[in-house]
């Protein structure tokens, strides 16, 4: 394992960040990469409930932006000596949810000096699953994780380190006191309403989850682990939660009047309150599926993330097996893809200091552009580039953001015809220059590459200045190729209008 960003001479181990600011609760891990083994060093946790500040608008409430900004200031701080690339933040359901996400994420950014994603729930589901797989013992059998969350509830079948089935329920411990308990009152009339909502959202996935079965079942994350506490320290279990237990834990938190009285040892005050909507989705999930029991398992998504970074290090992307995947489903030519994709990773190269595109992500998203523009042929030839970048879109691509898969989707739809920088205008000033940048090299790469010839281009040079492009090839090499010499005039009048200048000599 190279050691990445590492001064010479200084053999300690680099430290990875990950923090998952969740619909409750914002976690940070810091790790050790050593020998390429995971060893965590520092754990923080903090409620925040963003989840609780989400107002009938679905707005981020000032107060809940204030409390997430506060708690980002204290991890920022623990952070500050992390290489930015070594650092992974995301968001889940209740960002996922907030019109005003945006907003906040952009004074995130600012605090934390780093990117911040906003994963969707499918992906938020792999990664918890990459979380628990890593931490528990390995084994040949299924296993159901579980993992309920502040706005969300994940589902995961998966065998050792591969999930099957992947889901994520909209429904959430906080979401659910909100809509259930919102004076903290607990009555059994409320509790069941909550169970009874709990069964129809998991009605989406009862058949095909029961169906294809598992060994043994997983809980992750902080509900489950305080269900699982509640049950030991009443003596109703020992280490897992069966249905019994959970029956009888269900009757003691119904035996009081209001989440304030809980009282039951080693529970904290900040978990009374959403205490009973946890436990009412759990048993809506062990009815619905048959569980006979959970277990426990400290690996969640801020470990899954970890894991996932680490396999980005040693070029083991899951990213990389999502594109083949879909260059597989939609019958792209391979060979084809692959010589475009090498030609414009050749253009790259030469450009990318004064075009300041250095970073790894943008050699990443060009390769991955190169490989899937033609996904949409299976559709029609007419458009296609449009198509294309619907299935980017709109695809489940394991290990893409939703933000990754805009910003790959905006350079297929302008890698023909008509090319105009404003399809990048959602996107802040910095990545709308060099992703449009990134969608020349491109659209260069594929008019090179028009004739879908296996003969190779020869060796070209390509210059780059602010809005000047220089393409040069050996002498009268486009004089043996009249058609090619055609297409990139044609291209010179679409980069024109673009605001660029495209001389090729």
């Amino acid at each position: 394992m190279s050691q990445e960003n590492t001064p010479l001479g200084n053999h300690e181990p680099p430290l990875l960040a990950a923090i998952d600011l969740g619909s409750n609760s914002f976690h940070i891990v810091i790790a050790k990469l050593d020998q390429g083994e995971l060893q965590a060093i520092d754990l923080l946790s903090e409620k925040v409930q963003l989840a609780a500040g989400l107002d009938n608008q679905r707005m981020l409430t000032e107060e809940a932006q204030e409390r997430g900004l506060e708690c980002l200031n204290r991890f920022a701080q623990r952070v500050r000596d992390i290489a930015p690339q070594r650092i992974r933040v995301v968001g889940t359901n209740a960002l996922r949810e907030a019109r005003n996400s945006a907003e906040f994420i952009a004074k995130a950014e600012k605090v934390m000096g780093c990117s911040i994603e906003i994963i969707a729930g499918i992906e938020e589901a792999r990664l918890i699953y990459l979380g628990v797989s890593h931490t528990l013992a390995g084994d040949t059998g299924r296993r159901l994780v579980i993992d309920i969350g502040g706005g969300s509830t994940e589902f995961i079948i998966g065998e050792r380190f591969e999930p099957l089935e992947l889901e994520s329920l909209e429904m959430g411990c906080v979401s659910f006191t909100k809509r259930y308990f919102p004076d903290g009152k607990i009555t059994e009339k409320n509790f069941q309403l909550a169970v009874f909502g709990a069964q129809r959202e998991l009605l989406t996935i009862k058949r095909r989850y029961r169906k294809l079965g598992w060994e043994d079942c997983v809980g992750s994350s902080g509900t489950i682990k305080a269900v699982r506490n509640a049950c030991i320290t009443c003596g109703f279990s020992e280490d897992k939660v069966t249905a019994a237990a959970l029956q009888q834990l269900k009757e003691k938190i119904l035996s009081y009047d209001h989440a304030d009285d809980i009282d039951i040892d080693g529970l904290k005050e900040q978990r009374k309150a959403v205490l009973p909507a946890g436990i009412a989705i759990l048993s809506a999930a062990f009815d619905s599926l048959g569980i006979k029991e959970i277990s426990f398992s400290e690996g969640a998504l801020r470990e899954g993330l970890l894991y996932d970074m680490t396999g980005r290090l040693r070029h083991e992307d899951v990213r990389e097996r999502s594109i083949s995947a879909m260059m597989q489903r939609y019958h792209v030519d391979q060979e084809h893809a692959m010589r475009v994709e090498q030609t414009a990773l050749i253009a790259l190269t030469q450009v990318r200091d004064n075009w300041h595109l250095e970073d790894p992500e943008y050699h990443n998203m060009l390769g991955w552009a190169a490989r899937s523009f033609e996904t949409g042929l299976t559709i029609a030839h007419s458009q296609y580039h449009k198509h294309s970048a619907y299935l980017l879109l709109n695809s489940d691509l394991p290990g893409f953001t939703k933000h990754e898969q805009s910003l790959l989707a905006a350079m297929i739809q302008g890698h023909r015809r008509k090319f105009s920088t404003s399809m990048f205008d959602e996107f802040n000033d910095r990545k709308a220059l060099h992703f449009s940048r990134l969608t020349i090299l491109l659209r260069l790469a594929i008019v090179l590459h028009r004739s879908r010839s296996k003969e190779r281009i020869p060796a070209f040079r390509l210059s780059a200045t602010k809005e000047k492009i220089e393409l040069s090839f050996p002498d009268n090499w486009l004089s043996y190729y009249p058609l090619t010499h055609a297409d990139l005039e044609q291209e010179a009048e679409y980069l024109a209008s673009a605001g660029y200048t495209l001389v090729v000599k």
